[in-house]
This record gives structure tokens, sequence and C-alpha cells, in this order.
């Protein structure tokens, strides 16, 4: 049987992205109020600011490049506060915006560009020329290329996204009408860890929903108005704009609001820390790989991070040693949340009381949604629901779940019901109050014999081994065991000695803390980073092509 939400049902109107920000007639905060300021060089927008520059923008769309509904704007750049106005002009005009990875390559960029139909291209000056390249693989004029930020290109061939306006002033632009469940606000791409990456189709509903229930399970800790000041949370945005996470947790909910987001263009941990301390941040999303360093690196201390109040930890497993270890440190809390692209993308998040007490879950599912724990066959039958509080693959249902991925029916038939439920993949179970634990992903469960293996469960063990600075654990086929049999790959600390001694070492500490069939039998590797996608998850098909090309080069010497 499935089960609800733990918490009472919230009203979700139907309506757009742009009513539901800009007419609300609930707004807590004035006009005035600064929402989004650059952490580095304190250039700032208001509410009132970001509204007349999405306006000004949308209808430069409409009356310069004869914009039409469901047309599809592409963007490319590291964070920066004129990413929310180029978004909800776009929505504004009736467009989708499809956000890509500012790190992709020119082939990576336009398979996006194509993929999506983009007809227009907002970029920065540092992704300028990856951005030209991708544009003339898939014939996308120049003149549909412009730029934001503060950097203005040399010979102004490409123009500032603030000067895409309404020139001629003859002809009156009214707001696009758009149906919140049927049309699209975000495509965005899945990060491929599996694969190649996938379009998920997220409408103006979705991420309307995803807003609501976000703020319900903050459970009114986070204001806009509270504190000692009277002027609310300050939080501090470094988590990419171009994925799902940072769309709806920073840019969104943040405007509906009225939060003060200090905002990063890329991760530093001396920046972060020193951003905290001056700012008084008091709020800050972050990854596992940041906890890490909060934990470990040396610099951390010479900080004042005492305002903070608390962080939230998604995009991939935190471990309770990890987490206890970063506590014991800096003294601020953590909470694990967790969410996909394709549930735009918060579906749990834990409760502030909680985070202690429940170290290891992400906590309770959001209002609204369903969640069902069901088997994974393998033998092609049907999956089977399990009984209450034992494991199996989490399937959730609700407002904010996508509608499919983009022109690929297979996909999206293998994942999402005809009812509205969808496969996530992940493995889990959850206790008697509704707290979710995680404990991997079906495709990469390892499997030894017939028992299955999880590696986020070693890696959390190996991340508390004094010598060890990080780790990654995949699966390798063994002829000797005649199976799959776990291999670590770690990073050690600065000053720790590689050698075989140190790899028998790590093998045989795990092995002590460990069931027999989970032990290192696969060995352990040292490596000088571990592979991770911007959001901080390891990239482990990276790790396993490095085994293969390992592999090519001794048939080849045979």
């Amino acid at each position: 049987m499935p089960y609800p939400s733990p918490y009472p049902p919230i009203d979700i109107p139907v309506v757009d992205l742009w009513k539901f920000l800009f007419e609300n007639e609930k707004r807590e905060f004035p006009d005035d109020k600064v929402i989004y300021q650059d952490a580095d060089t304190l250039r700032s927008y208001t509410y009132a600011e970001i509204k007349s520059t999405a306006i000004t923008f949308g209808t430069g769309l409409r009356a310069s490049f004869d914009w039409k509904k469901g047309d599809v704007l592409a963007l490319f750049a590291p964070n920066d506060i004129d990413i929310p106005p180029v978004l909800w002009g776009t929505h504004w005009a009736g467009g989708v915006v499809t956000p890509a990875n500012p790190a992709y390559t020119a082939d990576e960029l336009a398979f996006q560009l194509k993929k999506t139909r983009a007809r227009f291209l907002v970029t920065h000056m540092s992704c300028l020329d990856v951005a030209v390249k991708a544009a003339a693989k898939v014939g996308l004029p120049d003149d549909c290329i412009v730029l934001l930020g503060t950097e203005r290109h040399p010979t102004l061939k490409y123009k500032h996204f603030s000067s895409v306006r309404n020139l001629s002033g003859a002809t009156r632009y009214r707001r696009a009408r758009i149906d919140p469940k049927k049309d699209l606000a975000f495509l965005v791409f899945s990060s491929g860890t599996t694969g190649v990456p996938k379009g998920v189709l997220l409408s103006h509903y979705n991420i309307v929903s995803n807003i609501l229930q976000l703020k319900a399970g903050e459970e009114g800790n986070l204001t806009c108005n509270g504190g000692p000041d009277g002027k609310g949370d300050r939080m501090l945005a470094f988590l990419p704009f171009f994925h799902v996470y940072g769309l709806t947790c920073l840019i969104h909910s943040s405007m509906y609001s009225g939060y003060h987001l200090y905002v990063m263009p890329k991760f530093d941990i001396e920046r972060w820390c020193a951003h905290v301390q001056n700012y008084r941040i008091t709020f800050s999303y972050v990854v596992p790989p940041v906890i890490l360093l909060l934990a470990k690196h040396p610099s951390v201390s010479k900080y004042d991070l005492s305002s903070l109040r608390m962080m939230n930890s998604g995009a991939a497993p935190l471990t309770s040693e990890l987490l206890e270890a970063m506590h014991s440190r800096i003294k601020v809390g953590a909470k694990q949340g967790y969410g996909l692209s394709e549930c735009s993308p918060t579906t749990h998040t834990l409760s502030w009381k909680d985070w202690h007490r429940k170290v290891g879950s992400v906590g309770k599912l959001l209002p609204n949604m369903e969640v069902k724990y069901m088997t994974s066959p393998e033998d092609g039958s049907e999956p089977v629901e399990v009984a209450a509080g034992q494991t199996g693959e989490v399937y959730l249902r609700g407002p904010n779940v996508f509608s499919g991925y983009l022109d690929n029916p297979t996909a999206t038939a293998g994942c999402l019901s005809a009812d509205g439920w969808f496969c996530t993949g992940d493995v889990g179970h959850q206790d008697e109050e509704g707290n979710l634990y995680i404990t991997d992903r079906v495709k990469e469960l390892i499997k030894y014999k017939g028992f299955q293996v999880a590696p986020a469960e070693l890696e959390g063990y190996l991340a508390s081994h004094p010598d060890v600075d990080d780790a990654a654990v995949i699966g390798i086929e063994s002829e000797q065991h005649g199976s799959e049999v776990p291999r670590a790959y770690i990073v050690l600390k600065p000053g720790v000695q590689r050698g075989e001694k140190m790899a028998e070492n790590i093998a045989s500490w795990l092995a002590g803390k460990v069931a027999p069939y989970k032990r290192l039998r696969g060995g352990v590797i040292f490596i000088n980073s571990i592979p991770k996608s911007q959001s901080g998850k390891i990239l482990r098909r990276v790790l396993k092509d490095m085994i293969k090309k390992e592999n090519s080069k001794a048939k080849a010497k045979l």
C-alpha cells in the first residue's frame, strides 16, 4: 500500500510561474527587498528590479526575434545574478528555458541545442568561445547569441541581454498565456551518470508545486523578516543554477519567499567561509564534497562560521561518519534532503529538529506526494510491493513529478507509469516516523555471489579512516571469484604515502567493520581525485571506463 506524506496536504494553485512569483497577493516582503546579490562584487537586484528587467527582456524577445510560445532559450553560463531575469523574461514571452552545464564542450552543448531545438542562446564571456562553436554546429545565427554578466564583448558583436528590448515602441506586447500543467517551464538534462543525458520535461505547475512543498518542509524555520536584524535569512549560493537543485531551491525559492541570496560564480572553500563570516550567512544548500572540506580542510579553522543556523545537503548520499566529523569541528548541523531532476527536484527533507537524531536519513516525504517500495526483479517479472519497513526500490507520485523525457518514449515508459508513478532507481526504506533512508541505486549495487553490496555504505566507512581524504567504490568482474567484487578508489590525505602496505591496511581495516561479503576483494587503488559531477555525484562510469582501458591495454600486450 502506498504511503502518503506525513505532512498535511497543502493548496497548490494551478498558475504559471510568472503569476505565482509576480502577482502573489500574499507576498510578505516589499518591492525594494534585495533578493539576489553577487557575493564578490555586491551588485544586486531587488524584487522590483527583477520583475522590470524580466519584462524588458521578454518584450525584446517578442519584438526583435519573433518569439513564439514554446520557443526554447538555452542558458550556458556560470552562476550569475542576471540569470533570474533571463529565466522569467523567457517565461513572460511564453518560452521554455533549457540550462546547460558551463563546463560542456562545444559538442556536448551542440547536442543539447539540437535536441531541444533552441532558438536563442544566453551565455557569459567566460563561455563565449564554446557557445559560438556549438551554435555554428547547429546553425544558430550569431545574432541569437547574447551575453549576461558584467563583461561586454570588446567589439559588441554579441549583445548584452539588457539590450534585447522593444526598440520600436510601436507595438504593445502582453504576457503569453500559459497552461500551467501542460506548458513547459524548463527542459533540464539529467546528469548522464548512467549514459547519454536525457531531457527532463518540467511544467510550470511542477516547479510551483515543488516551491510550495519545499517551503512546507522547512516548517517555518526560514523567514524573509526574522532574525535579530529583522531582515530574515541570508543564504549563500554556489550550487550550479543549470542544475534543477539550484534552479528550484535557490533561484525560485528565494524569489517566492524573499530570502537574501548571495551568489558565488563557483565554489571555493576559502571564499565560501569568508562570505559566511562577512555576510553573516544563516543557511546554505551544500553537497557532500563541501561537508568533506568543512570536516577536513585546514583553512576552515580561520573563519567564524557561527552565524550558520543550518545547512542542507543533497544531490548525493551523506554518511553519518562524515556528518559527525564536520559537526564536531564547526558545530553546525546539516540536514539531508533527497530529490531527482524528474521531481523538480525535492521529494524529501529532514526536519531541522531531527538532523542529529536521524543521521543518515533524507527525511520525510513532502506534502501532496505518495511513496511505495517495490522489488527489483531481474527475471523480467513484475515488481511487487515489499512489506512495511522493508528495503525496496523507491517509487514516487505527486504534482512535482515530470511528464516524461524529451523525444524518448522508451525511456519514459521505462520509469513512468500511466498512473503517474515514477520509478527512481534508488533503493531505500522508511522508519515508523516516515523518514526515508536511501541505501543505494539499483544500477550501482554490487552483486557478490548473490549478496547485494551498497557502494555508499562502504564509502561512508572509508571516509572515516584517518588516512583517507575521499573514496569511491565500484564493482569489478573477478575471474577468481566468478562474481562481481567491490574495489575502492582512494584519495589519501596530504603527506600519507601510497603503497601496497597502505592498501592492505585500509582493506583489512574495513574488513573489521563489515560483513565478509562486503570486503574489498577487488583491491584498493590510489588516485589523485574522485571523478564527480558538479552536483557532487560520484561518476562511477568514469572509474569503470578506466578499468576498460586497463583491460584493453593488458589484452594488447598478450
